[in-house]
Order: structure tokens, then sequence, then C-alpha cells
């Protein structure tokens, strides 16, 4: 921002300085978004029983102290009986969690975390690591995968009987989450159950690395399997949102039977891992030629705002670009790209809007299998539509480009109204250089990069004192999601802008 009056230039350099100066820029509704992200965070980082402390307002003291003893010896307690059970695993570049199911070596897991199951391996909670095989993966896009190691002194997870969890009961989770924090423990509640699709909803800290690891009841037995895999929707990060989805232990106790007698597939499905997931996914060519789609009721449904969507993929290498559009005259298209890793590289505008053909565009960070979801903008929306995928580019031999490479990681072209600021997402690397661009021709932008967990990385708000746009130049502190916020500085401001990382 250039101040007219003062000729100064404003930088927030906190949370703090941020919400505040944003309250009187921007209307309620964005400010809320903001605060969510905020309480996210906080929750994330320590997961607190609220109903108990509601509970603790109409209690004496003593009482006080004997409710939080209680909570805290039923936490440590299910951790303590649980944890010998859950593993970390790597397979590749992946990381998940897993739980043992049996004493002779089964361990069930998401198909995603080992869909490429090169050099598997298997850390347990005692830290000794073996090698894995996989048995095989559920079908019909369920995200479910049983691997087997050869170990001694295995503790499998008790199950939870049928028909047993509840809404309100409180939910617990262990696993490895980004890959770097193995035996995390959270807690919640359930706080919604999807019988349909066989979801377990809680309000649990599940993220990234999480996937595969048990969801608990207070008993410390098996409830479900967390799969954190896209459940945040439009605008949202890896990080968790305090919306998390597990497969409820009825259908796992089903694919172990079935996986017993030799009835599951030997290769993952398409599309498994991807939240709301029941279609396999459809191949496109990846060189500009048109295929046609139908968005149905008997479409995939995404959990976190109920709109449908579709799953295409194509094989792409690390380094190449791939351009996506999306056109339909039925409704408003939406579209997402999800990297090998089943996990959000990019998405389009979240800025309300009544274009009918969209254009996303990305960098490819790996080889292998990349998902393209054709979505709709509103919950409901059904139709016909015609999607292109063109790839072009040969394979990068810098996995982190700097600022000087030029090479275009993500770019989104949009348009800005003052009701909203406009959330983006892209896939960073820890130590990865990258500038940060944005520019319009009609007002005064203000870019604010926010992490994986959703705290402040750094905001510019003019590049020079003679020049209106944003830049950002950043070294990734670590490995993940990451959201740009793109907004202009007067909140009467409207109009077209371009954004570019580089």
């Amino acid at each position: 921002m250039i101040n007219a009056r003062t000729n100064t230039r404003t930088n927030f350099r906190t949370n703090d300085d941020m919400t505040n100066a944003m309250t009187t820029k921007y209307p309620s509704r964005w400010t809320a978004g903001f605060f969510a992200i905020a309480a996210t965070v906080i929750n994330a980082a320590a997961p607190v029983d609220f109903l108990s402390l509601n509970n603790l307002q109409n209690l004496s003291p003593n009482q006080a102290l004997a409710q939080s003893n209680n909570d805290e010896q039923i936490n440590i307690r299910v951790y303590q009986q649980a944890s010998p059970s859950v593993v970390s695993i790597r397979a590749g570049s992946s990381t998940g969690s897993g739980v043992i199911v049996s004493s002779d070596g089964l361990i069930i897991t998401n198909a995603h975390v080992v869909r490429n199951p090169q050099n598997l391996r298997v850390i347990l909670s005692d830290r000794r690591e073996f090698p894995a095989q996989i048995v095989g993966y559920a079908s019909d896009g369920l995200d479910l995968a049983m691997i087997k190691i050869s170990a001694p002194n295995l503790t499998p997870i008790t199950f939870a009987r049928l028909n047993s969890v509840q809404i309100g009961q409180r939910a617990f989770a262990i696993g490895n989450p980004f890959g770097r924090f193995a035996g995390t423990f959270t807690t919640g509640i359930v706080s919604r159950i999807d019988q349909d699709r066989g979801f377990i909803q809680t309000d649990a800290a599940i993220n990234p690395g999480n996937s595969g690891g048990p969801l608990l009841n207070s008993q410390g037995e098996l409830i479900g399997i967390n799969t954190a895999i896209f459940t945040g929707g439009r605008g949202a990060g890896s990080g968790n949102i305090g919306i998390g989805f597990a497969i409820n232990v009825d259908r796992v106790k089903l694919f172990i039977t079935e996986a017993k007698e030799g009835r599951i597939a030997q290769t993952p499905s398409q599309g498994s891992g991807v939240e709301g997931s029941r279609r396999p996914a459809m191949p496109i060519p990846a060189n500009g030629s048109p295929v046609t789609g139908n968005i149905s009721r008997d479409s995939n449904v995404l959990s976190s705002d109920n709109s449908f969507y579709n799953i295409h993929s194509f094989e792409g290498r690390r380094g190449q670009q791939i351009e996506v559009e999306m056109s339909s005259q039925e409704f408003i298209p939406y579209l997402f790209i999800i990297n090998p890793d089943q996990e959000v590289l990019a998405q389009t505008d979240t800025t309300p809007t009544n274009n009918r053909t969209i254009r996303l565009s990305a960098t490819l960070p790996a080889d292998g299998t990349y998902l393209i979801l054709a979505n709709t903008s509103q919950e409901g929306e059904t139709g016909s539509y015609t999607l292109r995928a063109s790839l072009n580019g040969s394979t990068a031999t810098n996995p982190n480009p700097s600022p000087s490479s030029g090479s275009v990681i993500v770019q989104y072209q949009g348009v800005i109204d003052p009701r909203t600021a406009s959330p983006y997402q892209f896939y960073g690397q820890q130590g990865q250089t990258v500038t940060i661009d944005l520019t319009s021709p009609e007002f005064d932008t203000v870019l604010v990069l926010l992490s994986p967990f959703g705290s402040i990385v750094d905001n510019n708000d003019d590049i020079s004192e003679s020049d209106t746009n944003s830049r950002l130049v950043v070294t990734f502190p670590t490995t993940g999601i990451y959201q740009i916020v793109v907004s202009a500085f007067d909140s009467s401001e409207q109009g077209r802008f371009t954004l570019t990382v580089r």
C-alpha cells in the first residue's frame, strides 16, 4: 500500500498486525475466515476438549480438578494402549501411518500412501524398521490397502464393535503428520457420520502423514482409519482445518475379511485417496484433445461442500507444464490438480464468478499419475462439460527452481471483487526458493503467503513506491500446501489480476 498522505509503506509482520489491518479493509466474511485459520492453528497445536472446559465453569475447584484429571487419565490410557499398534510408513517419497491388525504382521493403511510401493518400509513405535510387501488394495475407490511385515512381538489393535460409533463421542488420532512427527496424539469428537459413504467426520487434528493411522474411541479401540487427503475444500491448505475424515471401522473390517480370503485387488484404484471418491478415474489424453463428461448425482461427492465431481488421470514427468481447460454451459466449473502423493497441487479461482470456461496451469513436481478433478462451483449442480489437458516441456534438471530460473510453477488469472480476499493453493518443498508476483492493471494489490500450518510467512503490498503490484521472494521453511491470499488494499477496488509463482 502506498499511502498518499504520508508516502509510507505498510508491512504486516505479525498475525495481529494483519488481522487489525484487514478488519478495517474487508467485510466480516473474509475476516471471519481469517480468524478461522488462526483458530485452526491453535487447535492443531494444542487440541483441547472444549466440552470439558464448558463443564469446568459450573464445577467447584475440587470437582473441576477431578474432571480435568479424569480427562487426562483417559488420554494417557488411550495412547498407551493403542500407540504400540501404530506404525509409520515410507514408500518412495510418500509417507503415512498404518495400524497393525494381526500379530503375524498384517497392517492396514491408506491406498494412496502405498500407491507406488518403491522401497516400502515400516517403522514400529519402538523404532524398529522392516521392509514390507503389498498384500492388496480395496476396490471401487475405497482408500484402503493391506501390507505385511515379518517381525516378532507385534501388538495388534483392538477393534470397536460394529455400529458402535456415535456422534458426540470422543475421538483420538495417532499418526505421523507431515512424515516428521511419529507418534503424534490429538483429540476431538465425532462430529458427523456419513453412512452412505462410510465416513466418520471428526475435529481431531488430522494432517497429511496421519493418513492410514487409527481413529480411536475412549477405550483405545479402532473406530476408523484416518484419510486426511483433500478434505479442506476450496481455499483450504493441507494442514488441519478442524474437519477430518476416517473410513468407518465397519468398512475396514469388511476389507480385512476380503483380504484374508484373497478377494482384494493387486493394483490401486485411480482416485482412491481423494475424499468422497466412489468412481474410478477416467484417463484423459494430455495432448489438448477435448473429452466430454457429465457430472450427475451419481458422481463423486466432495463432503466438505457436497458438490459433485468426476476424476480424470494423466501421466506426467517432473518439470513438465500442464494446462487444463474446463467449460460448461450448464454450471460454473471448478478444477483441482492432484499430485501423485494425492495432495492438491493447484486449484482454480475461489472468487465468485460467472465464467463458464476456466483454465489452470501448474508445473509437475514429480513423475507419476496426476488427477484432474472436474468439479462444480456449487452444491447440487450437475450437467455436461468439456475438458482439455495439454502437457509441454521436458524433465526439469532443477527440482528447486530459483527466481532467476523463470520456470512457472503455478499461474492463476482471476477477478477480485470487494466482498472477498481469495486464497490460492500450491505445493512447495522445504528449501525451495520462489518468486510470487501479483499484478493488476485495475487495483492496488496486496499479497500474503500462509504456511501449511496457517501462519503468515511473508506479505507485500507494493514492489516499489511507483509500482502498486506485489512481489515476494521466499524460501519455503517446510514441505506442504501453501496458500496465497490475493486482495486489494482498498475494499472498494475490484478487477482482473494475474498471480504467478516461479
